[in-house]
């Protein structure tokens, strides 16, 4: 897959640190539909569009940006869906799902909400309480129970555990004065980490350069009630995943009672292997379709 095919970008994961650091990571899978790619922090109403199908919100997690969703969306659009890819804030659990669901709450019509890595834990969080959210779907993602943190499951025993992301902390000035610590995927690791090695090299690269760094913050903040309580979900287990343990996807999806589909990928899943993505999503906006 050529990079001027897609934007540049990634969708990501989300990271820990307790005494040293833990992470996260993205899925994906192959063909089916094609079409237009929809722009990050473009906000497109479903009621503007006659079309009985929802928009489709697609949130990327961390150590990316929303481009990497480009291979899903040009298939969704292709074939029929409105879909928007807005910006993760990536600096809290609390404040991101405050975000996304401020944005969820602008669009008119149904909606089947996505989320990859750590943006799975943010539209658990966004989707309650709004009505017009018909489907969650988590690809490679974090589905939080309440008083859950992404470091506390990432601190779950699994029968087949994965090492801790190789990450490289910086600082940045909070809004009120105090210093925060936020996370970079050593470039060195992420080919291996996020790709499995997938990509040729200056492509693999390009996604770590370009990454976006994950705070702490949205490691160690709780979740809420939980939105996959009262909305339908559907799950991707990506079973090469390397950043957050397929045998964790597997707990959280059984315990969210999702619909659950497994495919060989890494945790950019979305990217390597869009096809079997997109028929999930397909699936779930069929499956609450009213």
């Amino acid at each position: 897959m050529k990079r001027s095919s897609r934007i540049a970008g990634i969708a990501g994961a989300a990271a820990v640190v307790t005494g040293a650091v833990l992470a996260i990571g993205p899925t994906a899978s192959a063909d089916v539909h094609q079409g237009v790619a929809a722009h990050a922090g473009t906000t497109l109403h479903a009621g503007t569009v006659a079309s009985a199908k929802p928009t489709v919100v697609l949130v990327h997690g961390a150590w990316a940006d929303a481009s990497g969703w480009t291979p899903v969306v040009e298939r969704l659009e292709k074939a029929g869906y409105t879909v928007t890819a807005p910006p993760n804030p990536l600096r809290g659990l609390t404040p991101d799902a405050e975000y996304i669901s401020n944005y969820l709450k602008q669009i008119k019509g149904p909606i089947v909400l996505v989320g990859h890595s750590y943006g799975g834990a943010v539209i658990t969080d966004a989707a309650v309480g709004n009505p017009n959210v018909k489907a969650l779907v988590y690809i490679a993602a974090f589905a939080p129970d309440e008083g859950d943190s992404l470091g506390s499951l990432l601190q779950k025993q699994v029968a087949h555990p994965i090492p801790a992301l190789p990450t490289l902390p910086t600082t940045y000035p909070k809004p009120d004065g105090t210093t925060g610590t936020e996370l970079t995927i050593d470039p060195a690791k992420y080919s291996d980490v996020f790709l499995d090695n997938e990509l040729p090299s200056a492509e693999a690269n390009a996604f770590a350069a370009e990454q976006r760094p994950l705070s702490v913050d949205a490691a160690t903040q709780t979740s809420g009630t939980p939105a996959w309580k009262t909305i339908p979900s559907w799950y991707m287990v990506a079973k090469d995943d390397r950043a957050i343990a397929p045998d964790l996807e597997r707990f959280m999806a059984e315990r969210a009672g999702a619909h659950t589909v497994e495919v060989h990928g890494p945790h950019l899943v979305m990217f390597t292997n869009p096809g079997p993505v997109t028929r999930l999503i397909e699936r779930a906006a069929t499956a609450t379709a009213h």
